[in-house]
């Protein structure tokens, strides 16, 4: 079993939905990262739920950091952070039985573990482990801006109604990491809001696509073939409960364009190397290429829905319907905006870290 990402700064997450506490350590980050426990707070809150839109299981996420941190600054060594589950109903899932939710790793989750794994909440598998990624991924977050690069995620499309693009790359952001619904357009974000309160009523849930920007990544980030800054980047952003489609660029939009549409431009612009457009999302060859990194994830509508759907018992292997009652988000993707941002921190910031040594991030601070 592998719970834990990254080369020179990894990522390892433990601990189960239902279970007394969840975690990570962060270890290879260098000394010297500034720790705001205020900054990480609010990471948190953003991916917390927010009314009608998100599940009625309210989590405080009083956070500890045990280790790894003294007077506010990283010391080098491995940095762990505990979070206490507090608001549990595990007689929600209890009363499932041995019935496989659709959508849910429950049937997989049996196959590889025969039986032994924590099924409540989804146990291991569930979204509430993307808690300790942000509050690990926050202080990446947080050095990666003093160093210039910063990270913005909005969502582009929910329940089919689809956001403006990004415009000024730097404003938007700046926008988007202040909002608790990471819209750029306010009149669509009333549209979404409505639609995935509608989809709850319905006990329904609906998906959507993140479109993320990221500024002030140096060009030189990322290996050719196996471990290209997409490759790597992809990986991990599929380790995102939800995520099932990955794009950077033009993506799956280069089907549709001839060579010369493609083609990004290059041109020296007052003693800088950029190009024209940025069709191919900042990355040639695997490498940053200095214009902004750009991608989409596609986040598929929370499977847990209240509506009869046919599933098979797990012990015995016959049909059934099942509905799922307790607690559920009609759907996640704004929820899961903060978790994309944290996420990419991570991998640049042990991207960076490889190619400049373990002490860069640590610089300047």
């Amino acid at each position: 079993m592998k719970n834990t990402f990254g080369s020179s700064i990894a990522l390892t997450l433990f601990g189960e939905s239902h279970g007394d506490m969840i975690g990570a350590v962060l270890d290879g980050l260098a000394p010297g990262i500034a720790v705001d426990e205020a900054y990480i707070a609010q990471q948190l809150l953003l991916r917390r739920p927010q009314g009608k839109t998100s599940t009625a299981r309210q989590e405080p996420d009083p956070f500890q950091i045990v280790s790894g941190v003294y007077q506010g600054r990283t010391t080098g060594t491995p940095v762990c952070i505990l979070i206490p589950n507090l608001n549990v109903k595990s007689a929600d899932y209890t009363d499932l039985g041995d019935l496989a939710r659709p959508g849910h790793a429950d049937l997989t989750a049996r196959f590889k573990y025969h039986g032994f794994e924590d099924r409540r909440g989804g146990g291991h598998f569930s979204g509430r482990l993307t808690a300790p990624l942000v509050a690990a991924g926050s202080i990446i977050l947080a050095a990666l801006k003093n160093k210039g690069i910063v990270i913005g995620t909005h969502i582009k499309k929910c329940a089919g109604i689809e956001d403006r693009d990004f415009c000024d790359l730097q404003t938007d952001i700046s926008l988007l990491n202040q909002k608790s619904f990471a819209v750029l357009d306010g009149d669509k974000e009333n549209e979404m809001v409505h639609a995935i309160e509608a989809a709850a009523a319905e006990k329904n849930s609906v998906g959507g696509i993140l479109e993320t920007a990221v500024t002030g990544l140096p060009a030189g980030i990322g290996e050719p073939w196996f471990d290209t800054l997409e490759g790597v980047l992809a990986h991990a952003l599929f380790s995102i409960p939800a995520v099932k489609g990955v794009e950077f660029g033009a993506g799956f939009g280069f089907s549709d364009l001839t060579g010369k549409d493609a083609n990004d431009i290059f041109c020296n612009k007052e003693g800088s190397l950029v190009s024209l457009t940025n069709q191919n999302g900042g990355v040639n060859g695997g490498i940053s290429n200095g214009m902004p990194l750009m991608f989409r994830c596609a986040v598929k509508p929370t499977p847990s829905i209240g509506l009869p759907q046919q599933t098979i018992d797990m012990e015995t292997g016959e049909n059934a319907t099942i509905e799922i009652k307790g607690r559920h988000d009609p759907a996640i993707v704004h929820r899961a905006r903060v978790v994309v941002d944290s996420i990419a921190a991570l991998v640049l910031g042990d991207q960076l870290a490889l190619r400049y040594g373990t002490d860069w991030l640590g610089g300047n601070q």
